[in-house]
């Protein structure tokens, strides 16, 4: 398994297409900050603009919602870098239990860090304790949530 750690003096970009099983514009978070798999976090960025898909005008945001597609992006990101996967996998959410959320909306021009952590695993249903935290690190939104990634994809495509 990657032992992966960076900080502010070593950054590494990603190309989300190339690890998330989706293409732009449903790709909802911006950057990798952060990736420990010693600790089994992943930090994501996401940043709102008026060009994200799910933006709303008559709120000047994104609906708390898309906190939970926010997390399993970040989610997704997590598994991917851990498996060393050469391309995207398809993943399940099971559900997300206690789903909270502080905030009326994601504000435009603001930014949110997502931070997952991975706290029980079978190598197959995995649970995550997901956190939200806006530009003044308070936190805005947080849930347990169970995801579930087979082997195979193959086997998993309807005809």
């Amino acid at each position: 398994m990657p032992s992966l750690y960076w900080g502010s003096k070593m950054k590494k970009k990603y190309d989300l297409e190339k690890i998330l099983p989706h293409s732009h514009p449903m790709i909802l978070i911006d950057e990798i900050v952060e990736v420990n798999f010693e600790k089994k976090y992943l930090t994501a960025l996401v940043k709102i603009s008026e060009d994200k898909i799910f933006y709303d005008k008559t709120i000047g945001g994104i609906s708390p919602m898309l906190g939970i597609e926010f997390m399993a992006q970040a989610i997704g990101c997590y598994a991917h870098l851990k498996r060393e996967s050469r391309k995207p996998k398809i993943g399940f959410l099971l559900g997300a239990r206690l789903y909270d959320n502080a905030i009326k909306y994601f504000e435009n021009k603001k930014k949110y860090t997502i931070k997952v952590t991975e706290i029980f695993t079978d190598d197959k249903i995995v649970s995550f304790d997901c956190l939200i935290y806006n530009d003044e690190n308070s936190e805005c939104a947080c849930a347990t949530v169970n995801v579930y990634q087979p082997d195979d994809d193959e086997k998993l495509l309807i005809g």
